[in-house]
């Protein structure tokens, strides 16, 4: 029987599976904590009282990816490169959505609006990132070999969605709901399409590592095809809604380590 806990299960048994996932994985969790660290560098004078919390923000994406390479080590595995059509953040900056890493590079200040842009893209991608680690915090909390990992990025997860919705909130009150708006919609329709090509990409190689039958692989392919048709029917309107945290000031403190990954 097909579920998203034997499906994961699976990946995570073969050692070379395990291996892709955990690549993939770290990649976009370092290249994300890069992203953070240049937008907290080049926030605008007029709203510095942001640049410790999205440096704070860029920490946990880079602890995240010490954490996966750390996984991979004890299982005595190196990292191996990531193949270019699973790799997510990658694509979504190819298709406009977030900050230009071309911007980033430059020593040039950013203005409100490009906060906008990094926030809104933020919102939509930490909402898949926090309801894809609560599917695998469900299924594997208490796993002997990833269950503290899953646990400890669940949880920043789910800080860094609420620290969205709470500082796009007070861009909405300074009068920048439209410009929000109109950022979180982009971001989300180009999102649920790059998340379908990268997940069939990934149930890709999956399917050669693991030796899948057509059948199976065809099952799969489809359940993704399904899931995007969900999404782009309606399931994207979670992705830009915006509602007071019960979690506030969530990126207010210094970032927690990981040292038993270390």
């Amino acid at each position: 029987m097909l579920s998203a806990k034997s499906l994961f299960q699976e990946i995570l048994d073969n050692d070379e599976s395990f291996r892709l996932f955990c690549s993939i994985a770290a990649s976009g969790e370092a290249q994300g904590g890069w992203e953070n660290g240049r937008i907290a560098a080049l926030v605008p004078d007029s709203r510095r009282d942001l640049a410790p919390k999205i440096a704070r923000h860029g920490a946990d994406e880079d602890k995240h990816g010490r954490i996966f390479r750390a996984l991979l080590r004890k299982r005595g595995l190196e990292p191996r490169e990531v193949p270019p059509e699973t790799d997510y953040t990658m694509l979504l900056e190819r298709h406009g959505i977030g900050l230009a890493h071309e911007k980033l590079r430059a020593d040039d200040r950013l203005t409100e609006r490009d906060l906008i842009t990094y926030l809104a893209h933020s919102r939509v991608t930490e909402q898949r990132a926090a309801d894809q680690m609560a599917m695998l915090r469900g299924h594997f909390a208490d796993h002997p070999e990833i269950g503290r990992a899953v646990r400890m990025i669940s949880d920043d997860e789910d800080n860094h969605l609420a620290y969205c919705h709470e500082e796009l909130l007070r861009f909405a009150r300074a009068g920048h709901g439209r410009a929000i708006q109109r950022a979180l919609r982009e971001a989300a329709h180009v999102e649920i399409r790059v998340h379908r090509d990268v997940s069939l990409a990934v149930m890709e190689h999956m399917g050669r590592i693991l030796r899948w039958s057509p059948t199976r692989a065809r099952l799969l392919a489809s359940a993704v095809h399904a899931a995007h048709a969900y999404e782009r029917l309606g399931g994207w309107r979670r992705m830009v809604g915006l509602r007071m945290p019960e979690r506030r000031d969530a990126l207010g403190g210094t970032a927690t380590s990981a040292p038993e990954f270390a």
